[in-house]
């Protein structure tokens, strides 16, 4: 029997497997407005998501509208330049990658900047990939999560528990999203533009909104089940 959840009294049930398996990091977005009841939908029930002690460490703003686009147009600006960016407050990945992992974060790569259209020669390639994030994908809603400093590893891992279920939540909306990292490097722009104190740190963005269509769709392959799971007792 497929397992089913009910998202909210009056919504149909949705098949849990459908929306794992159609999530996926969409770059290329629709101007197509997200209505702000379907926003509110979703991140009213993704307040269920699992947090360590319920301290539900999160605090999101929500940008659309003339605010996003202000946004978009002042981070475009620094990418455009060349800026490289505000001094990072936590490493998007380690110093060093090894095998397996560097080898699947450069099979990742090589399939995005096939799908953008971008030649990994090209000398421009970082500007370009930076103006692409920086409007995101022409996304017209970001989520900003951000953390208290105070908090520790354990809530960070709290916080992605529940941007995944916002994501998967998204999904069942006929929505799609891509988690973007990328906007810790504008971090003090978007503070700005959103109101948050030096109390919080800036952990990723989350655009979101309809794909836009006939443009290439980019699934990236994932390992084996084995590779990264064992079996014990079983």
């Amino acid at each position: 029997m497929e397992e089913l959840i009910v998202l909210s009294e009056g919504r149909e049930d949705v098949d849990v497997y459908e929306a794992v398996d159609s999530r996926r990091a969409v770059r290329a977005f629709s101007d197509e407005p997200v209505p702000k009841e379907i926003l509110e939908r979703v991140l009213t029930t993704a307040t269920r998501a699992p947090s360590s002690g319920n301290l539900q460490p999160w605090h999101v703003y929500v940008v659309t509208g003339e605010p996003l686009a202000e946004l978009k147009r002042r981070a475009t600006a620094r990418a455009r330049a060349g800026d490289p960016g505000d001094e990072r407050e936590y490493p998007m990945y380690p110093a060093e990658l090894t095998s397996p992992y560097l080898d699947r974060f450069s099979a990742a790569a090589a399939q995005r900047y096939e799908a953008l259209g971008i030649e990994r020669d090209d000398p421009d390639r970082p500007k370009k990939i930076a103006a692409l994030n920086s409007e995101a994908f022409g996304a017209p809603v970001v989520l900003f999560c951000y953390l208290d400093r105070t908090m520790g590893p354990g809530q960070w891992g709290d916080a992605g528990m529940y941007l995944q279920t916002v994501m998967l939540l998204l999904r069942a909306e006929g929505l799609h999203s891509c988690p973007q990292v990328m906007w810790t490097m504008y971090r003090k722009t978007v503070s700005q533009m959103v109101g948050a104190d030096d109390g919080l740190v800036l952990f990723c963005g989350v655009s979101a909104g309809f794909e836009k269509e006939g443009v290439p769709r980019l699934r990236t392959g994932r390992a084996d089940m084995m590779e990264t799971v064992s079996f014990i007792g079983v």
